[in-house]
């Protein structure tokens, strides 16, 4: 038995692009509806969601199939939660909050093994389909993604040190947090926020180190995409399902 191949992993390398879709409802029903939408990925959320390991275990599963493949943001830079997302069956990680190149050595080592690593080595598990994968420890690292997202003005200042890092699969812009930090809270879109966006995909570009965002705004993400920002998640299943719940009952009141 074979270690599944990652292909959002190989598509963001080629950079190739990829449209994809947040999802942080914690339903199952709805991951598995959005799966076979047409989209690339869809990140399945612990950090701002009620979902816990055995809900992304379900959500996964029922993406198993589809088009999209699933990219997993486990609520922080903790050993222990990617080590537990890693064993269930994620092969693609979104890891928050990194600030710089040694707290992105960190999530390397995380998802490695010993030597090169510190994760812990569970011999039956899901992701080596309970110990049927017999190459599993020799080549898990292949098909491993890593994702950094990068939310204030200081992490993109370390940007090309963070980007630099072997292990490293591509750099994900937060840009709520980023207008956040620097002062322009619930507005991305001022020319601040914009401007510091721009010059990290553009750092990205010509790192060539894929870079990727979330764009809920249709504009913002055909913009990014034309900035050359290779995966953009340009919707969220909350987002989606709350415009279109308003839109539909105002139809009615009117």
């Amino acid at each position: 038995m074979e270690i599944p191949a990652n292909a959002f992993k190989r598509a963001i390398a080629d950079q190739q692009r990829q449209i994809g879709l947040w999802s942080s409802s914690g339903s199952v029903a709805a991951v598995e509806m959005l799966g076979h939408a047409g989209y690339d990925w869809i990140l399945l959320d612990t950090e701002h969601t009620p979902s816990e390991l055995p809900d992304i275990i379900a959500q996964m599963r029922v993406l198993v199939g589809c088009t999209a493949e699933a990219v997993v943001r486990p609520a922080w830079n903790d050993p222990v939660l990617i080590k537990r997302f890693l064993d269930a069956g994620a092969q693609s990680l979104l890891i928050p909050f990194v600030q710089n190149e040694e707290e992105a050595e960190r999530a390397v080592r995380a998802i490695r093994y010993p030597p090169h690593g510190i994760r812990g080595v569970s011999v039956s598990s899901r992701a080596n389909r309970y110990g049927r994968v017999t190459e599993y420890f020799r080549r898990v690292h292949d098909e491993l993604c890593l994702l950094v997202q990068l939310e204030t003005g200081a992490a993109l200042d370390r940007l090309e040190a963070i980007a630099a890092v072997d292990g490293i699969d591509g750099i994900f812009v937060g840009p709520s947090d980023l207008a956040a930090d620097l002062g322009h809270l619930g507005n991305p879109g001022h020319k601040d926020v914009q401007t510091a966006i721009r010059t990290a995909v553009d750092k990205c570009r010509r790192l060539g180190k894929p870079a990727g965002i979330l764009a809920p705004v249709e504009e913002d993400a055909k913009r990014y995409l034309e900035w050359g920002f290779t995966f953009v998640a340009v919707g969220a299943d909350m987002g989606l399902l709350r415009k279109a719940a308003d839109e539909l009952v105002t139809r009615f009141r009117e």
